[in-house]
C-alpha cells in the first residue's frame, strides 16, 4: 500500500535557542546561517528536493522572522518550490509547546503519515526519500527513526538499536543518539500514547521521548542507523566550526 503524495513534513523551529545566546537574542536559531544558508532550509530544500514540497513549520521565539523570510510560497535554490503553513505556538499560547505539544497542534495540517525534521540539525546528505515511506507504511509501525552515532556531547545515546530494525528503551548494548528525523503516523499521537486532544486546544506542552519509549516498549518504533554528516548546532561553537570547515 502506498501513501499517495503529497506526505507533508513538519520542521520543529520554536525554540528558545538559549545555549546559543547571544546569537539568537536577535535571531531565530533555525535563521543562523550554515554555509551560506538559513539552519533550516538546509532540511527544507532535501525534502523538496524528494518530492516533498509541503511543510508545516511550528514557530515562537522571533517567528515573524520565520514567516516573514519564507513566507508561504517560497522558491528554494532558485528552483524548488515549496507550500508553507505556519502553526505559531507564541502566537497562539504565548510560548512553545514542546515537540509532542507542537506536532499534535500541527496534526489537522499533517495527515496520516509525515515526516519530522528540527530546524536546528545540520544533515546536509540526508535524502528524504518515498521509497522510506513506502516501507514505514508497509512495516505497520507507528514511527521510524533515524539514529546517529554518538556526538562528543551525548556519549551515552539515546536509543538501542535491534537487529531486527526495532527502536530500544531501556538498557541495550549500544545506544545511538535520534538525529531528530523521523517518519510518524498520526496514531502514535493518540491514546494509549498520548492523551492530548487533537490539535491540542488547550496548548499543553509535552516532550516527544515519553511518548516514543512507550511505543518502543510495545515494539511499535523502527529505526535505522544513519552515518553521514550529522551536527545538533547546539552551541555557538559547532555553528562556528560548520562555518569553518571546508566542504
Amino acid at each position: 500500500m502506498k501513501v499517495a503524495n503529497p506526505v507533508k513534513a513538519m520542521i520543529l523551529a520554536a525554540g528558545r535557542g538559549e545555549r546559543m545566546r547571544p546569537l539568537t537574542d536577535a535571531t531565530p536559531k533555525p535563521l543562523l546561517e550554515v554555509r551560506g544558508k538559513p539552519l533550516m532550509q538546509w532540511p527544507m530544500e532535501a525534502l523538496a528536493a524528494g518530492g516533498f514540497s509541503e511543510l508545516v513549520v511550528n514557530t515562537d521565539w522571533l517567528g515573524a522572522q520565520i514567516s516573514h523570510r519564507f513566507g508561504p510560497s517560497p522558491l528554494l535554490d532558485g528552483r524548488l518550490a515549496l507550500s508553507i503553513s505556519y502553526s505559531d505556538e507564541g502566537g497562539d499560547f504565548g510560548g512553545a509547546l514542546e515537540t509532542a505539544g507542537g506536532i499534535v497542534r500541527a496534526l489537522p495540517l499533517l495527515g496520516d503519515v509525515f515526516w519530522v525534521a528540527a530546524g536546528d540539525v545540520f544533515a546536509p546528505g540526508f535524502a528524504f526519500t518515498q521509497a522510506s515511506v513506502d516501507r514505514f507504511v508497509a512495516g505497520g509501525k507507528l514511527a521510524h527513526l533515524w539514529l546517529v552515532p554518538n556526538p562528543a556531547h551525548n556519549t551515552k545515546g539515546d536509543f538501542g538499536l535491534s537487529p531486527e530494525g526495532l527502536a530500544l528503551n531501556g538498557s541495550a548494548a549500544e545506544k545511538f543518539t535520534f538525529s531528530t528525523i523521523g517518519l510518524y503516523r498520526a496514531a502514535l499521537f493518540a491514546p494509549p500514547y498520548c492523551a492530548i486532544p487533537p490539535g491540542n486546544p488547550a496548548g499543553i506542552k509535552a516532550p516527544l521521548a515519553p511518548i516514543l519509549r512507550a511505543a518502543m516498549d510495545n515494539e511499535m518504533v523502527s529505526a535505522e542507523l544513519y552515518t553521514g554528516p550529522w551536527t545538533d548546532v547546539g552551541t555557538p561553537e559547532r555553528l562556528a566550526q560548520l562555518n569553518t570547515t571546508p566542504r
